[in-house]
């Protein structure tokens, strides 16, 4: 797809639901007693697979006007054997998630996904799995998919986490739900908590002192109506194009602001980005307000440690804006950049590069120069959305064309990004 620069940013808009919090909303309904109400579901391609995946498994779900889902919880142990593979796509999430879901179950079941997932890193999930006692196979000793799960019989962990992971945090407190005794979970730094938060509702039995999370076995979970709150990770690409793009003004409505979430605001506050929040509220647990962005001119920072966990999807779109910040920007400690659905250190530096940036990689970041005016270039999005959306903001304040390739892998998380973004680019 082709983008030019524009002139300014300007508008109010509302963002579709958080990823992270629509995945989750599936899999907790589906193995709870009853009739759940999801309002402003993410219709991205990752999130239809896991309602793909537990429609497979008997599990009656129904989407009203393409942003709300009913789904009829079958219990904990309702799920039934599927009739083949559970095709997860592109999605990381899912894959990660319900494999500790399926180890509770008393069915073999298997895991399958696109080329990126089949390059994923499983074993950090399929480890401690295992030690609580679910059968697990994929290749390289499970490090890799296809996974073949055989659950039961688990028993409660006591686990130290060598990363900062959600999805692995999130696979160990559902295993937790089905085994035999409690598990404590211990984390490196602080991980996005939404899972904690969404299953207490449900009545899972969780609590969380600092980095330490106790969880208990349950024998059900009670259905819920269940708001989800506009992506942040999604509001990042609009957050940044307003604050470099000379004249912008842009408020983003019904952001999702979980503090594990907010490390962009963090960053942009210390590089002197203007923004406020407004209309803050709670909704289902989840903290929520309206984000207003306006232009101004940036500094370069350090950004390192415990806030690599609060914004490792948004490094992408904030390397696009330290190349237009005065100074030097360091991102560092995020290894797990390589990890993703493609390996995003090297997939931003080489792009930039392609741009004009002064970038150089760092075995687990990047140091970028600035300011620098961007030129258009060809640029590969290696088939990851966050790449894709990030390039075309970095094209708008760029001079001539720039090109990306496969830009169609947005759908994978933000379907309506284009359409927004044309709504408020003058």
């Amino acid at each position: 797809m082709n983008f030019n620069s524009i002139s300014r940013l300007n508008g109010e808009i509302i963002l579709p639901g958080d990823k992270s919090i629509s995945h989750r909303s599936v899999m907790f309904s589906s193995i709870s007693n009853g009739k759940n109400y999801i309002k402003n579901f993410l219709m991205g391609q990752d999130c239809l697979s896991t309602i793909d995946c537990f429609r497979k498994m008997g599990v009656n779900i129904d989407i009203w006007k393409n942003k709300d889902v009913i789904v009829n919880g079958v219990g904990l142990r309702g799920l039934k054997k599927p009739d083949n593979v559970l095709d997860v796509g592109n999605s990381g999430t899912t894959i990660r998630l319900i494999m500790g879901i399926l180890s509770g179950q008393n069915f073999k079941s298997t895991l399958v996904g696109d080329e990126s997932i089949s390059k994923r890193p499983m074993k950090r999930v399929t480890e401690p799995l295992k030690e609580m006692g679910a059968k697990i196979d994929g290749l390289e000793n499970g490090n890799f998919a296809p996974i073949t799960i055989e659950g039961g019989n688990l028993k409660g962990i006591n686990y130290k986490m060598p990363i900062a992971s959600a999805q692995v945090k999130s696979a160990i407190i559902l295993a937790s739900l089905y085994s035999n005794s409690s598990s404590k979970i211990i984390e490196k730094s602080k991980s996005r908590n939404h899972t904690e938060i969404m299953l207490k509702s449900f009545g899972a039995d969780i609590n969380v002192d600092g980095l330490e999370i106790d969880v208990n076995p349950v024998d059900s979970l009670y259905p819920q109506e269940i708001y989800v709150p506009g992506d942040i990770s999604s509001a990042a690409f609009f957050i940044a194009g307003a604050s470099i793009i000379k004249g912008s003004e842009v408020l983003i409505k019904n952001v999702g602001l979980n503090p594990t979430r907010t490390g962009i605001l963090d960053v942009l506050k210390d590089m002197g980005g203007n923004f406020e929040i407004l209309n803050k509220e709670v909704i289902c647990g989840e903290e929520i307000g309206d984000i207003l962005v306006k232009y101004s001119n940036l500094n370069g920072v350090t950004i390192y440690g415990d806030l690599i966990p609060k914004l490792i999807d948004e490094i992408p779109i904030i390397a696009v804006m330290a190349t237009q910040a005065e100074g030097q920007t360091i991102i560092k400690d995020a290894k797990e950049l390589k990890v993703k659905e493609s390996n995003r250190i090297k997939s931003v530096v080489e792009n930039l590069k392609k741009m004009g940036a002064d970038i150089e990689e760092l075995e687990d970041g990047m140091v970028i120069n600035g300011p620098t005016k961007l030129k258009g270039a060809n640029i590969e999005s290696f088939n990851d959305h966050r790449i894709a959306m990030a390039f075309s903001i970095a094209s708008l304040i760029s001079y001539g064309n720039t090109y990306i390739k496969n830009f169609n892998c947005v759908n994978i998380s933000f379907p309506s990004f284009c359409d927004i973004l044309k709504r408020i680019s003058y």
